[in-house]
């Protein structure tokens, strides 16, 4: 017999469409950036126009706003499923939105006036830190006490993901926030020199392996199983998969620091963690992948799977390229140069991006009401044109990388320098312009989806789904 409860869809709803705006925006900031490397002129002479303002808007509104949004969303859908129960307090949930919402306002209008603490992904002043330290309790609130609550007796793995996400990230953030304000708009780190670099490191690769990695595996772990309609092709593989990973990647932070002032101990401490995140992240992806045997066809027609699974790829690209680049040697030639911001775009753009599109394309039709989304022709156009945009992206990177590189270090006979700076300067303009288009076309296929999920909505209602018995009911 089923509840009287419903799952509460609404804020889930909420949150998916806001990934989809944010997304544009960051996207737009991206290209308008991207633009203004190759022609600086772009900038206007206007301060808040310039790349040094614009960029770390950019890197706040696609990682906090569009992947943010992505993470409560799918979060507060995929708990209420596995554990067969609303969300802990619905109240709560909806201050996380609009909480979440204002945090992403006040970083637009701050990082432009030039209001930062200068600090890689956790530039935001001590005003807005202490907002997101709210957002983020009240989300743990709403998430653990939902899973306290739950009807059935496991923890389905994705919630394992989530789950550490959640805790690693408010750490992560406290730590590494901790400031001395000196007026509203300006505070000091409560760390120095070295110290601080340190733990901004350890915050900042983490910010990558838990707030961009493990809560999008969470994803993983739901959504290609109902896509693909398969079982996880291995359950032991996922708890390992999740042990190993959160466990190594906490000491990665170092691989950001070599040839620094930071003790070569703790350099070298790095980057041996770093090789060994190959293992867990390729079990992970190999897990993903082989959830679809026996259901391979369904790649043939169904683009959203395409995301989902092509995302995959990306990741393990991603965490090869990263242990690769964190061995001293290579960081020597890659380190500073465009290849890092090739392989963080092949992890932001193609890992995390596609998943989440594949995610809100699953969810949005099933919270508005409707079969399926407006146009699924338009989803196969967005894929095809966002996997070229990407690759275009990454491609050009690396190639004005390993350029950049070896120009750096090319010596004469005499020990000068072969190359002035301004060289591979001119050198790499071509390469610039070619990741425009590559960011154009990624741009242009988060229109498509904006337009594809207006259309879908459109007349919509948030469904309140009625949750069944745990004998009947499908996670």
């Amino acid at each position: 017999m089923a509840s009287a409860l419903n799952y509460n869809y609404k804020v889930v709803k909420q949150f998916a469409i806001a990934t989809v705006v944010w997304g544009v925006v960051g996207m737009l900031v991206g290209v308008i950036i991207a633009a203004q490397l190759a022609w600086p002129a772009l900038n206007f002479d206007t301060a808040w126009l310039t790349y040094g303002r614009l960029r770390p808007l950019h890197t706040n509104a696609v990682i906090f706003a569009f992947g943010g949004c992505a993470l409560f969303a799918t979060s507060y859908y995929v708990v209420q499923r596995t554990c067969q129960v609303r969300l802990f307090s619905d109240t709560l949930a909806s201050i996380t939105f609009w909480g979440w919402q204002l945090v992403i306002v006040a970083a637009a209008i701050s990082l432009p006036l030039g209001f930062t603490q200068g600090k890689e992904y956790a530039e935001l002043e001590w005003p807005i830190d202490l907002l997101i330290a709210v957002v983020w309790v009240s989300y743990a609130v709403v998430f653990f006490g939902t899973l306290i609550k739950r009807k059935t007796s496991h923890i389905y793995v994705a919630n394992w993901f989530f789950g550490a996400f959640i805790l690693t990230v408010a750490i992560l953030h406290i730590v590494n926030s901790a400031a001395m304000p000196a007026t509203l708009t300006k505070s000091y780190s409560a760390y120095t020199g070295v110290q601080d670099a340190m733990i901004q490191w350890w915050y900042g690769h983490n910010a990558v392996g838990f707030f961009l990695t493990a809560g999008f595996l969470g994803m993983m772990y739901y959504f290609i199983p109902k896509q693909a309609e398969r079982p996880v092709f291995s359950y032991r593989l996922s708890i390992v998969h999740f042990w190993a990973l959160i466990f190594t990647y906490m000491w990665a932070g170092p691989h950001h620091l070599h040839y620094t002032a930071l003790p070569d101990w703790a350099q070298s401490v790095g980057m041996v963690f770093s090789l060994i995140l190959l293992a867990p992240s390729w079990g992970g992806m190999i897990n993903g992948i082989m959830t679809l045997s026996g259901a391979w066809h369904k790649l043939r027609s169904d683009p959203i799977l395409k995301f989902l699974v092509v995302s995959l790829s990306f990741y393990g690209m991603s965490t090869f390229e990263g242990p690769m680049m964190s061995i001293k040697t290579v960081n020597a030639l890659s380190h500073y140069t465009d290849w890092t911001v090739g392989h963080v775009h092949s992890g932001a753009l193609g890992w995390v991006g596609f998943i989440t599109m594949g995610s809100i394309y699953y969810l949005i039709p099933r919270l508005s009401g409707k079969k399926a989304m407006w146009s699924t022709q338009l989803i196969e156009w967005h894929f095809w044109v966002a996997t070229i945009g990407v690759v275009l992206y990454i491609a050009s990177m690396w190639i004005a990388g390993v350029m950049q590189g070896l120009m750096w270090r090319a010596v004469n006979g005499d020990g000068t320098l072969t190359y002035s700076f301004v060289e591979g300067v001119k050198a790499t303009f071509p390469y610039y312009v070619i990741r425009v288009s590559g960011g154009a076309l990624y741009l242009a296929g988060m229109l498509m989806m904006a337009f594809n999920v207006f259309k879908t909505v459109q007349g919509g209602q948030a469904v309140d789904a009625r949750i069944a018995s745990p004998s009947v009911a499908h996670v």
